[in-house]
């Protein structure tokens, strides 16, 4: 890492350290609208992969602003689903910086000429279709709101509400959000759900890698299913200690 870099990660660190401590209990629209008017307007970004739970992050951001940039990182391993689902709620919510990021073609070409990357190795497929296009796509931005709930995973129980990772200032208004939570609200908007949600996808990325999940089973079983995985990578660097 050279000192510019580690200059960023330092700065972004005092600065998650910081806000904590001014907002630290604060969550959902009203931390939204600290973060993208107060601390960092026009400097920060929600990121989201318009999958299961998504609608609902989208809409809190959309009810404070809909001219925050909305990065989607499209892996061209997507359900088509996911795709229309994009486009739906897009045209619903008014949003209108929807900024869908798609891999490097000549890093594709070089790395998964055959496109079965996922499958030899998920963690390099993630990190040449997810991690370095969403990298690229944050450039010029400090900060950045993700939709993790510390229910998701045993990793994500101790979640913080805002946090640091590559430099980032890192805003997770949705923490103590539970499924039913979730339900709750996108019902009381009358938000449209993913359309796999109905047939047992209950967390959904790339269509090689995301599976139905069992009745009875954990929110990301059918995430890598029968592998160790259960992160893309994205979040993998965040200094909190959930991922």
């Amino acid at each position: 890492m050279n000192a510019m870099a580690a200059d960023r990660r330092q700065w972004a660190r005092d600065q998650a350290i910081g806000l904590r401590n001014l907002y630290g209990s604060l969550e959902g629209e009203g931390l939204v609208k600290v973060m993208t008017r107060l601390e960092f307007p026009g400097r920060i970004a929600l990121v989201s992969s318009f999958g299961a739970e998504s609608a609902v992050l989208l809409h809190l951001v959309a009810k404070v602003d809909r001219n925050i940039p909305v990065i989607f990182i499209d892996t061209d391993k997507l359900f088509g689903e996911t795709l229309r689902y994009r486009d739906r709620l897009t045209k619903l919510l008014g949003l209108t910086d929807v900024r869908t990021i798609e891999p490097d073609p000549a890093a594709v070409a070089e790395r998964d000429p055959d496109g079965v990357l996922w499958r030899e190795n998920p963690d390099a497929c993630c990190r040449l279709r997810k991690v370095e296009p969403l990298d690229r796509a944050l450039a010029g931005f400090d900060a950045w709101i993700t939709g993790r709930k510390r229910f998701q995973t045993a990793e994500r129980a101790d979640l913080p509400n805002i946090e640091s990772a590559k430099g980032l200032v890192k805003i997770n208004p949705l923490i103590s959000w539970d499924a039913e939570a979730l339900d709750a609200y996108r019902v009381a908007y009358d938000l449209p759900a993913h359309p796999l949600v109905e047939d047992g996808y209950l967390s959904i990325g790339c269509m090689p890698c995301t599976d139905r999940v069992a009745p009875g089973g954990e929110y990301r079983d059918g995430r890598w299913a029968g592998s160790e995985k259960k992160e893309c990578g994205i979040h993998l660097e965040a200094d909190g200690s959930g991922i």
